[in-house]
């Protein structure tokens, strides 16, 4: 692995470091203030990112996306990540899987979603199947030329902004394997659809503005030509994009610790106490010196884990890793950031309250520290069998 950026890596992080620095982070604190962002605000970032050439930055050329390597794009979302979600979310990243749309389904959601014209959301967590996705109930009946699906979903992220949702039902039962188990079709499930609701879950304490919701299917009929990809191969679909989605995650916890860190560090060259700065004592400096340590352990290995995912060598257990490493290093690092501010660190107007807040949503979504426990050590001892 080579560590020096491109020429073309180097331009991509100071282009995405100047659009946050302009064009999101003066709107954060009243977005942390008032919990939402505006319509326009939103259009207004959207056309933004377009005009700057960052929108669907995630897409492969040959659809109009950027078409950059995922080491580029772990570089991409460690900046984004410098900035809440409620904004960054408008610099859009249409999920990957819409890469299964076929025939019709390419320009009726592929196409406007890299363009900026539609958005997407991902519905496949439920109240009684979150780390246990293979345990979703909602299911989706076959009706002559339809699907009637009929169930639930929560902790939706970005739902209520979005167009259509990427639904994921059981269609069936296999029995291959000597006992039962889900088959599960995807679906695309345009907004307003009968049968389809969508209303805001409760409030949680990450991301302001960043807004979760729940979905409920009734009696929802939608044409098999809405199915994504094949019927009972939803996870064929799916499962490509959760563990490249993990090894972006570890990106974004990277580029929250490093602002945490800086904060900290700025903060501890100000402070004075006893007459004389409070990085002067070691009880501090020494914090400093940990933080940047595992922000660079973390961020080396994510790039690493992106890189691999290039040579197309990268396993379920090293997205795992970096992840899990990266996502439990912000914890450390948010906490510590706290420490030194003293009292004034969890304090509101102070950003790293709003960063250590942020930061435990990171151990939780995209799989938990002990899924990714459990992937990495089943990978391990597969291995030895």
């Amino acid at each position: 692995m080579d560590f020096q950026l491109t020429e073309e890596q180097s331009m991509l992080v100071s282009t995405t470091a100047a659009f946050v620095e302009k064009e999101l982070l003066p709107h954060e604190d009243a977005v942390e203030a008032s919990g939402e962002v505006s319509p326009e605000l939103a259009t207004t970032i959207t056309q933004k990112a377009l005009e700057a050439g960052l929108y669907a930055f995630n897409m492969p050329e040959s659809v109009g996306g950027l078409g950059i390597d995922h080491v580029s794009q772990a570089l991409i979302e460690r900046e984004l990540a410098k900035v809440s979600w409620a904004l960054q979310v408008f610099v859009a990243r249409p999920s990957n899987i819409l890469m299964a749309c076929r025939g019709e389904q390419i320009n009726d959601y592929l196409m406007p979603c890299v363009r900026g014209e539609k958005a997407d959301c991902f519905a496949l967590t439920e109240p009684g199947a979150g780390s246990d996705a293979a345990g979703i109930t909602t299911r989706a009946r076959k009706d002559g030329d339809s699907f009637v699906i009929n169930g639930g979903k929560h902790f939706i992220s970005h739902a209520g902004e979005a167009d259509f949702a990427i639904v994921f039902a059981v269609t069936g039962t296999d029995n291959s394997s000597g006992r039962p188990r889900n088959q599960v079709t995807s679906f695309l499930v345009d907004k307003g659809t009968p049968g389809f609701t969508v209303r805001r879950g409760p409030i949680c304490v990450s991301n302001r503005g960043y807004h979760q919701y729940e979905m409920f299917f009734d009696d929802c009929r939608v044409h098999e030509s809405k199915v994504l990809g094949d019927v009972g191969k939803g996870w064929d679909v799916a499962n490509a994009w959760l563990t490249a989605g993990r090894v972006m995650v570890a990106a974004h916890c990277v580029g929250q610790a490093q602002r945490a860190q800086a904060l900290a560090t700025q903060w501890a060259a100000d402070r004075k106490q006893f007459g004389k700065a409070i990085g002067s004592n070691q009880g501090i400096s020494f914090k400093l010196a940990d933080m940047v340590t595992e922000i660079r352990a973390a961020e080396l290995m994510t790039l690493h884990a992106a890189w691999k995912m290039d040579q197309g060598t990268m396993t379920d257990g090293d997205a795992g890793m970096a992840k899990l490493y990266a996502s439990e290093m912000l914890g450390r690092v948010t906490d510590e950031a706290v420490q030194i501010y003293g009292g004034m660190g969890l304090m509101n107007e102070t950003t790293v309250e709003r960063l250590w807040r942020n930061a435990r949503i990171e151990r939780i979504w995209e799989g938990t520290s002990e899924i990714q426990r459990h992937i990495i050590s089943k990978e391990l001892l597969r291995a030895q069998a």
